[in-house]
């Protein structure tokens, strides 16, 4: 009985994912984006709940990640392509596609490399990186569509790449101070100059922040 609780809300997870497709054809971007974020907060009470009743398992982990495809990678996709990569034909399709398979690699990857990677995450996390984009689209940013076709593809390559994020667990990747400040006043102008933003600043926060402080490690 134990095990249907943390399978309970991993399951939750795509059905906020399949909320955020629906949303999309009512042109809801703004719902979409919130059943995005819930099924983030879904994805992370998931595993907590597992360890808490002792229940953790493979069946657990396959399921994670299967949902996390779902509500991470195709449903932003389908999010932005709507919202204006459809505008560009086929290098909207083989944009919102990348971004859907990235998302797919790196839950893969995840997997393979769990017992190997730790104390960071390698790669900007399929969940944030979902969340980004869907949020993107909220922020009344008032961005070319250019502009929003290259941070999909963008955000799509960080999840593949090998920039490491911390995990804020006190261990592992070290948080330097000045990537911190850089973040917190590129974020903060962002907040200032569209307060409207406020969902998408902290999810933009982390992204921006990793790769901060990877090029702070590099130049040192």
């Amino acid at each position: 009985m134990k095990t249907w609780i943390p399978n309970a809300l991993t399951s939750l997870n795509l059905v906020f994912g399949v909320f955020a497709i629906l949303s999309v054809f009512n042109a809801d971007f703004n719902l979409a984006a919130y059943c995005v974020v819930l099924a983030l907060v879904a994805d992370s009470l998931d595993g907590r709940a597992a360890r808490y009743f002792g229940v953790s398992g493979e069946f657990g982990k396959e399921l994670d990640s299967l949902c996390d495809a779902g509500s991470f990678g195709v449903a932003p996709a389908v999010m932005a392509f709507v919202y204006v990569l459809k505008d560009f034909g086929w290098l909207g399709y083989c944009v919102a596609a990348f971004f859907a398979c990235c998302v797919a690699f790196r839950l893969a990857r995840f997997n393979v490399n769990v017992s190997t990677v730790k104390g960071y995450f390698m790669g900007l996390p399929s969940p944030a990186g979902g969340a980004v984009v869907a949020t993107l689209l909220t922020a009344n940013l008032q961005l070319p569509g250019w502009v929003v076709l290259a941070f999909v593809a963008f955000v799509g390559y960080l999840m593949v790449s090998t920039i490491k994020y911390p995990e804020f667990k006190g261990h592992g990747e070290k948080i330097k101070p000045a990537p911190v400040v850089v973040t917190l006043v590129i974020v903060g102008a962002l907040l200032f100059m569209r307060p409207e933003s406020w969902l998408f600043a902290p999810f933009f926060a982390f992204m921006l922040f990793g790769l901060v402080n990877s090029m702070f490690s590099a130049i040192k």
